[in-house]
């Protein structure tokens, strides 16, 4: 067996590392699915921060396993899953429906929004949850967007309320299930807005 030089056993880690970072699977998906607002705030608006203005945080959003992932999950049953073929979300949906709430709230130009974790203690009210379902259902061929939320005021009055919004008729197919979720979610966004603003 022949002996291997000193250059070829000082690149034989670098050859291992890239072997990591190269995918010979599949390939790559054509397009990814993201969440984009209805209502935006305009450009150049923005909110205050005056003794007397509402600053709402945004936090975290909690999900089930099944929804930390970048795929978007299919119930095929009361007791199966499966995920949609050749459907990726270019973030994990809890983020991106975190920015839609966020975005939404703002867009109604009476408060100061913030999501970043390190600012919520300048917050007079905070809002959290989990998105327990944001995904199809192919029983009744629809998607389902459904959202557990919790506000929390600044004198520490707590409430919560459940939210969810259906599309149905939807194929189960990349673009239409994308579109569908979409307006789903901008659905329960505006119900979470207008609850929030309800103090």
């Amino acid at each position: 067996m022949p002996r291997m030089t000193r250059p070829a056993l000082f690149a034989l880690p670098l050859l291992l590392a890239l072997g990591g970072c190269i995918s010979l699977g599949g390939k790559p998906p054509e397009s990814l699915l993201t969440l984009s607002p209805q209502t935006s705030a305009p450009v150049g608006a923005g909110a205050g921060s005056a003794a007397n203005e509402r600053v709402i945080a945004i936090l975290a959003i909690d999900t089930p396993a099944k929804l930390d992932v970048l795929r978007v999950p299919v119930a095929v049953s009361d007791t199966e899953l499966a995920y949609l073929q050749e459907a990726y979300w270019v973030e994990k949906p809890a983020r991106l429906f975190r920015r839609l709430i966020g975005e939404t709230i703002r867009a109604r130009g009476n408060a100061l929004v913030i999501d970043s974790e390190n600012t919520a203690i300048l917050a007079t009210q905070t809002l959290r949850g989990t998105l327990i379902d944001m995904g199809y259902d192919a029983p009744t061929a629809s998607v389902v967007v459904r959202f557990d939320a919790v506000k929390i005021a600044d004198g520490g009055a707590l409430a919560s309320r459940r939210f969810e919004a259906r599309e149905s008729g939807v194929a189960a197919e990349p673009r239409a299930v994308g579109a569908a979720l979409n307006v789903a979610a901008n659905k329960v966004a505006a119900e979470v807005a207008e609850w929030v603003a309800g103090g």
